[in-house]
């Protein structure tokens, strides 16, 4: 139960809770703060029938940060409503794919909102799943290497490789000190450290190693629902498995700032031969350049 009467019912041991009793159009400061307080303790909430409109669901969202549409997916983003991001099935709009939402800026997104307006009876479902269990749940000597390194994410699955920004593999939260894996299969291309081969068997491992169920939550929507995460610290995927129209509406809360270890290794493109470097060696060693540049 929540401090001000809603019901708050857990959805698995290790993430997500479904809230009953509010209405969130109509929430006032109290009940945002509830709401930070109940999304820091199980990291994605769910709140049936809302039926927000799309000014009312803006509206909402502003209460926790600044909102940005899609950096790349400008033809998904209502001309009337700049903030907002709407993804429909028959226009490709299934996210299935492990990813937490836009990594591959400099300061990616803190937190998602999520409106389902129209759903298939059966099919759907969203997983999340919990990135400081996962780091949590590796051995002593894994958690170590992955400590002292660092990730190169893009924008390759938006036909945009070239917005690149590099992240620490481990995110440290200030102040609380709680650690989470900070790759993802969508958006992740190679360990800055290591070189092509290892790089891959290291990612391949550890976005594997995410997915275990022990580590998830699944959710059937219903159209009204309300669902909002903590991009900081999750992943999610869509599961590709119904037939009919699936249509959601997003506000996205920017200015994370992904802060972690500084890397104990220098970049492999600094000391690899041109002709040991693969596409992606290249496209970190440019990156990198730029980035130089950029600070002069």
């Amino acid at each position: 139960m929540a401090s001000n009467g809603w019901d708050v019912a857990r959805l698995s041991a290790a993430l997500g809770a479904e809230v009953s009793g509010a209405a969130l159009a109509a929430a006032d400061a109290a009940d945002i703060a509830e709401i930070k307080r109940l999304l820091e303790a199980h990291m994605v909430l769910f709140f049936p029938d809302q039926h927000m409109d799309a000014d009312t669901h803006i509206a909402f969202g502003r209460n926790f940060g600044r909102l940005e549409g899609h950096p790349n997916l400008k033809d998904r983003t209502p001309a009337d409503h700049p903030e907002l991001f709407r993804l429909a099935a028959s226009e490709g709009g299934i996210a299935d794919e492990w990813h937490t939402d836009l990594t591959f800026l400099d300061e990616p997104s803190l937190m998602s909102i999520l409106n389902m307006k129209q759903c298939p009876e059966v099919g759907g479902d969203t997983l999340w799943t919990n990135l400081i269990a996962a780091y949590e749940g590796l051995s002593a000597p894994m958690r170590e290497l992955c400590d002292g390194l660092s990730a190169l994410h893009d924008a390759h699955p938006h036909d945009r490789a070239d917005r690149m920004a590099i992240h620490p593999l481990v995110r440290v939260e200030p102040g609380s000190g709680r650690k989470a894996l900070y790759v993802n299969e969508h958006f992740t291309r190679r360990i800055v450290e290591m070189n092509g081969q290892e790089s891959d068997h290291l990612l391949a491992y550890l976005t594997n190693w995410v997915k275990q169920p022990t580590f998830t939550v699944r959710y059937r929507w219903r159209a009204g629902t309300i669902g909002m995460w903590d991009n900081r610290f999750t992943q999610h995927y869509v599961v590709n498995d119904f037939v009919g129209e699936r249509t959601i509406e997003r506000v996205t809360i920017m200015g994370d700032r992904v802060e972690g270890a500084a890397p104990r290794w220098r970049p492999y493109t600094e000391t690899a031969r041109d002709s040991a470097m693969g596409r992606h060696d290249r496209q970190l060693r440019r990156h990198l350049a730029g980035r130089a540049r950029a600070a002069e």
